[in-house]
């Protein structure tokens, strides 16, 4: 549990055409494009997050999906988590494991803020930590 909330200190801000991911010290992690290609801090792919919710590896096998209600599933179809619409972020036994506020603010289940995600879709910030972050499928 405590990798994810590391994992959590990741922050989304606009830049150009790609979402810059950075962490509390504003340090780059990664990249999430337009087009849902998610690159680490070296521009290599992890994966790609489509328009339709399937979560696809760098060789693009399906490796999740993403419903329109916010849950989160694995390729398996097995429920790993959930997205809720106030930005609450739970696993798959309904544990809150954080928040994404309205303002961009992230905090873990303690309420400590850990980072932010301005003008990032919450679905598909929660979808980069269970998938390319944390590989919880």
């Amino acid at each position: 549990m405590k990798k994810l909330f590391f994992l959590f200190i990741v922050l989304f801000s606009l830049s150009g055409f790609s979402q810059t991911i950075q962490n509390s010290s504003y340090g780059t992690v990664g990249y999430i494009k337009e087009d849902g290609t998610v690159q680490n801090q070296s521009y290599s792919t992890l994966g790609y997050i489509k328009k339709d919710g399937t979560v696809q590896n760098q060789s693009y096998s399906t490796i999740g999906y993403i419903k329109e209600d916010g849950t989160i599933q694995n390729q398996s179809y097995s429920t790993i988590g959930y997205i809720k619409k106030d930005g609450t972020i739970q696993n798959q036994s309904y544990s809150t494991i954080g928040y994404i506020k309205s303002d961009g603010t992230m905090q873990n289940q303690s309420y400590s803020t850990i980072g932010y995600a301005k003008n990032v879709n919450k679905t598909w910030a929660a979808a980069a930590v269970f998938f390319f972050f944390y590989r919880l499928n």
